[in-house]
């Protein structure tokens, strides 16, 4: 067997050729590969690719860990660099380059998959990984459960509790997503955890993908893929000379888990779209939640406007309903401003709003059109995803097909216009649909289609942020229906969740530095007039250290609760530029929906932040801290003070039921 060492950011990637010229992916980790470890029999191809008409070797039922193409690709030669590893392959149909990108000082890789048919004939794509591995500890594997206003909702399994025992032959661990909500019931990422090492991975589609751990004898393994047939009902034909490009996977590698959060962290900053007038991160009031909901007028606006700015908000956003005459669900699409709402025109909101010294955003719903939208009958059926020769309607809705000219060019006169008349500078673009497996317009199966039509929905969103570099964008589905970050390599933030209870959205927010880089994670505060200030203080503590969406009754506050928004707002801005710089991390732990208390950390500058959130419960919550520490202050709110106290790496907190906390710790 020819070896093949590489070192990386403190990570050792060990490769194999085998006897049949198969890449085999051998290590990745903190210590060299041992060399006197089995592996010829069982070990998993680096490269995996599924054609059709291929056998899968190997008695796996539904599993693809022990597939193995008949025409096995073989390694021809590689290339290296500082920040990429580039193998070639060729099988008798295809040329194959595999890619693993690194960033520096970051413990982590992104890997993806190019296949290109040399042959003179097509060949039938079933499957190919974008990512392959075998041979890593686990005891203990993390799947990120999701919901709409459950989001983030992460759960461990033993190997037996998840029904993968060692040297299982049929089952495994097959996490999925179908269809154009991307993690509607998964985050797309997972974890295996051991003592000598969390290996923690993330797949970069916004639609259907697929991570899958299974048992390779004594070994597990990993595979990672965007939509594949068996899960996702994607095909692809490749015809001669044609090529086809994988999604991206990142692996990120810690000592535990709070140290890969860390690393992954660090690589997302690399990937992650942000706009320049958003880099200062400005705090945001959205008209939508506990607020007017899809109610707007210039007489309930006004006041809003008044009240967001007092409270210190940046940015003020016209959510949904300005475009219709009461019910709208069915009717959106041809996005006319309905007049009766505005007598002197919209125009006269969006001037107050810069008169109140914030920037104008609106709301938007770009992929979809209501099946009573009165434009509707102007796009024919190319317009639209279609299955078995009829229209897909979901939720009273059509999904657009991107990959159409007149579909993208309606759309940019809808974005361009609301620019150029009501100056907007940022966008809400929401998804309230799952358009299903796909379509069969223009493409080879249904999953095809539904990726051309991702793929092209992604391309139109940089044509608008390249027409308009100073637009902000948010990345909305029902709140977080498709959090995945090829959406947020592509806009600006990211709504983490519809949930508008203080406790529901306590969880999503104190786990949100699992799947959402600090910058992008948009949390809503919801202040209702009867709260009191501890309540107004919990609310505010969920956003600290993220994004601030402002809404609620926040117009109708008392002075008191009013100035308790203000001042909360106040600390957040000071603290702000650190924002792009702090590390997530979990001292009690990852948060679950039944506990009562929820914690959050960010490592800063020679400081740590830690939030504390609490409904019920006990009245002591004991959190474990670095003994480095010998200072633990309360910056927000200061009337809190009296209920934390630092006593040798254990921070006691006494805080009353329904409220928050911020505590900074400092040598």
């Amino acid at each position: 067997m020819q070896n093949l060492s590489f070192y990386k950011n403190g990570m050792h990637l060990d490769f194999g050729i085998g006897e049949h010229g198969e890449l085999l992916l051998l290590n990745l980790s903190e210590k060299p590969y041992d060399r006197e470890k089995r592996w010829e029999e069982w070990t998993a191809n680096a490269v995996e690719i599924l054609t059709t008409g291929g056998d899968r070797d190997g008695h796996h039922g539904a599993k693809q860990a022990y597939y193995r193409c008949p025409d096995i690709p073989v390694y021809v030669s590689h290339e290296e660099t500082e920040d990429k590893l580039i193998f070639h392959l060729k099988s008798a149909a295809l040329d194959i380059e595999q890619t693993y990108c690194f960033y520096e000082n970051v413990k982590a890789v992104r890997s993806f998959v190019k296949v290109t048919n040399i042959a003179q004939e097509d060949v039938g794509l079933d499957a190919v990984f974008s990512f392959r591995m075998s041979g890593f500890p686990m005891d203990k594997i993390l799947i990120p459960h999701s919901d709409t206003c459950k989001e983030m909702n992460w759960q461990e399994y033993a190997p037996l509790e998840a029904g993968i025992p060692i040297k299982s032959t049929m089952k495994r661990v097959c996490v999925s997503n179908t269809g154009s909500w991307s993690t509607k019931e998964y985050l797309p990422m997972g974890a295996a955890v051991s003592a000598e090492q969390t290996l923690l991975w993330q797949v970069e589609a916004n639609g259907s993908w697929n991570w899958e751990v299974a048992c390779l004898w004594e070994d597990w393994c990993l595979s990672i893929s965007g939509p594949n047939e068996q899960e996702n009902h994607w095909w692809k034909n490749l015809k001669p000379g044609e090529s086809f490009t994988t999604v991206t996977a990142a692996v990120a590698l810690g000592k535990d888990f709070d140290d890969a959060i860390a690393q992954m962290t660090k690589y997302r900053r690399h990937i992650a779209y942000r706009s320049p007038k958003d880099i200062g991160l400005p705090v945001m009031f959205n008209d939508y939640m506990g607020c007017l909901g899809a109610d707007p007028t210039t007489e309930k606006e006004l006041p809003q406007i008044d009240a967001a700015a007092a409270a210190g908000a940046e940015l003020f956003i016209m959510d949904a309903g300005w475009y219709a005459n009461g019910g709208w669900w069915d009717t959106v699409g041809e996005w006319k401003v309905f007049e009766e709402r505005f007598p002197n025109g919209m125009g006269e909101v969006f001037d107050y709003i810069r008169a109140k010294g914030m920037i104008p955003g609106i709301w938007l719903e770009p992929e979809v059109m209501g099946v009573n939208c009165p434009i509707q009958d102007q796009f024919d059926d190319s317009s639209f995803f279609m299955r078995h020769g009829k229209r897909v309607i979901d939720h009273g809705r059509y999904q657009l097909d991107f990959r159409n000219e007149k579909v993208r060019k309606h759309l940019d006169t809808v974005v361009d216009g609301l620019i150029r008349d009501y100056g907007i500078g940022y966008f809400k673009f929401d998804y309230n649909i799952d358009a299903g497996i796909g379509t069969e317009v223009n493409a080879d199966s249904f999953g095809d289609g539904l990726k051309q039509h991702n793929d092209a929905m992604l391309s139109w969103l940089d044509g608008v942020t390249k027409r308009h570099p100073d637009v902000i964008l948010e990345n909305c589905s029902s709140g977080g229906m498709r959090m995945d970050y090829l959406s947020l390599a592509h806009s600006s933030l990211q709504s983490l969740t519809d949930a508008y209870w203080a406790e529901g959205t306590a969880h999503i927010a104190a786990n949100s530095g699992t799947a959402v880089i600090p910058e992008q994670a948009a949390v809503w505060v919801l202040p209702k007039k009867e709260d009191d200030l501890n309540q107004v203080s919990q609310w505010m503590v969920n956003a600290m250290f993220k994004r601030i969406h402002l809404s609620g009754e926040n117009a109708w506050l008392s002075e008191e609760a009013a100035n308790e928004i203000k001042t909360g707002i106040a600390y957040y801005k000071e603290t702000r530029e650190e924002i792009p710089s702090l590390i997530p991390f979990f001292p009690k732990g990852l948060n679950y929906y039944d506990e009562e208390w929820k914690v959050c950390g960010y490592h800063g500058e020679g400081k740590d932040y830690i939030c504390v959130t609490r409904q019920e419960g006990e009245d002591v919550l004991e959190i474990p801290v670095s003994e480095e520490w010998t200072k633990a202050e309360v910056p927000y709110p200061v009337r809190m003070a009296e209920y934390v106290k630092l006593e040798k790496g254990i921070l006691k907190v006494t805080i009353p039921a329904h409220s928050g906390v911020v505590i900074q710790l400092t040598k």
